[in-house]
């Protein structure tokens, strides 16, 4: 994974606070490893050029919507559902990476985004059974359907997708940003893919899958995606 020094004029991390989660994230995963193996921790890379690349990939200016605040309100919500996880900083780095990898114009991402991860987290200090999780909750989100009992998968797809369940000028908002990242696309196509996609997301059984996601955002998610649907299709 390419790095490069911290750019003094970067605006993607105002007061640095996403780059000391990375950086806590991570240093918790090395830890881990290191007291499971026995071993005292290795001279690993610094976390922050690692980071740096990373936020400057969310900050990219084809994105409306998968921007670092995005990566901010994801995190934020992986964090009030920590709870659930079996590993809840391994979840935080699939946060990361989830969508580093970002073109509307491709199918893709998510698998160039794990596949990012595969390279990136080993050259970290990251232990290989994370790594492939990390890559494998990356994948995941093509989806968010996680099987029962995917505490990490169920709490990183509910907090993917707590965005669905905001107030309904939140939701527009929202609604507006993901058809300024598909401008390319001519008003009929979207409504008929997007439509598609929110078809999909109503007919699972569960948006959220976590107990706490669940009470707090199920219901309010599904009248949005409802009302966006009828929006589409009237």
């Amino acid at each position: 994974m390419a790095t490069s020094p911290t750019d003094p004029t970067d605006r993607t991390d105002p007061g640095g606070q996403l780059r000391r989660r990375w950086h806590d994230a991570v240093t918790a995963l090395r830890d881990a490893g290191a007291a499971a193996s026995g071993a005292a921790p290795d001279a690993s890379p610094d976390p922050a050029p690692y980071a740096d690349n990373l936020l400057k990939r969310w900050a990219e200016p084809q994105r409306r919507y998968h921007t670092t605040d995005h990566l901010a309100a994801v995190l934020d919500r992986i964090d009030e559902l920590a709870a659930y996880a079996a590993e809840p900083d391994v979840v935080r780095l699939a946060a990361w990476f989830h969508d580093a990898v970002y073109r509307p114009d491709r199918s893709e991402n998510e698998e160039r985004s794990a596949a990012l991860a595969e390279r990136a987290l080993p050259e970290l200090g990251i232990g290989a059974e994370h790594t492939a999780e990390v890559a494998r909750l990356v994948r995941l989100t093509v989806t968010h359907d996680p099987a029962e009992g995917d505490g990490n998968g169920e709490v990183l797809c509910d907090a993917d997708l707590a965005v669905l369940a905001g107030a309904p000028e939140q939701y527009a908002a929202y609604a507006a940003a993901v058809r300024e990242e598909f401008g390319f696309v001519p008003d009929e196509a979207f409504r008929a893919g997007r439509a598609d996609v929110l078809r999909q997301l109503l007919a699972l059984p569960r948006l959220f899958r976590t107990p706490e996601g669940y009470d707090r955002w199920e219901r309010l998610a599904r009248r949005n995606l409802g009302t966006e649907l009828d929006l589409l299709t009237s």
